[in-house]
């Protein structure tokens, strides 16, 4: 089985590169993705995507990519759950593969 995504969307913040333990590079990026459809308001709402980058496309990414850029993520969603105070938690982040700085 195979997990792949592609989002398109505005950079919120920049990302800052962090090195591993063991030396590698890597770098967090939020991408807001407007949804297809207006809510009850009548007004466009987004969704919020925590993009993991790593190595060349980390650096890549910190140099290029300002709050307000367009970018285009090919990647794949990679989960995990925690557990605090007995409930259970999810989380999901999108894996970079390729990233296209659009403007």
């Amino acid at each position: 089985m195979l997990s792949s995504c592609i989002i398109v969307g505005r950079v919120k913040e920049k990302p800052e590169i962090r090195t591993t333990s063991k030396g590698n590079t890597i770098a967090y990026m939020l991408v807001e993705v407007d949804r297809p459809f207006r809510n009850e308001d009548g007004t466009l709402t987004t969704d919020t995507f925590r993009v993991v980058l790593w190595r060349g496309i980390a650096e890549e990414c910190a140099e290029h990519c300002l709050p307000g850029s367009v970018v285009a993520i090919r990647g794949r969603l990679q989960s995990s759950a925690f557990e605090k105070e007995e409930n259970v938690y999810y989380n999901c982040e999108v894996i970079a593969e390729k990233v296209t700085h659009i403007r």
